[in-house]
């Protein structure tokens, strides 16, 4: 045996009769704060002050992450890295004299 039984009533007569709260005075003030903080963030297109919070570490920190760069990408296109000025790579032969 099978029973349908069809309910037409709005969600907040649903929550009514459940005895649910009416959350939608929270749920529009939750939201307003939501559309507060996004639109403060979204005036902050300050190109420095965007850096400054993508970047945290400053500018001594951005030099150290550019030589770390520039050592390893030296030393994988075969170039001489910070370590070995003076001496060859060790996978290079030295030149006959």
């Amino acid at each position: 045996m099978k029973i349908t039984i069809e309910v037409d009533c709005t969600p907040a007569e649903a929550r009514a009769y459940m005895g649910l709260p009416d959350v939608e005075p929270l749920q529009a003030e939750v939201m307003a704060e939501v559309q507060r903080r996004v639109m403060q963030g979204l005036a902050m297109t300050d190109p420095q002050q965007l850096l400054k919070n993508w970047a945290p570490w400053g500018a001594q920190g951005m030099e150290a992450f550019q030589n770390i760069m520039r050592a390893a990408t030296g030393a994988a296109a075969g170039g001489r890295g910070p370590r070995d000025k003076d001496e060859e790579p060790p996978h290079r032969p030295k030149p006959r004299s």
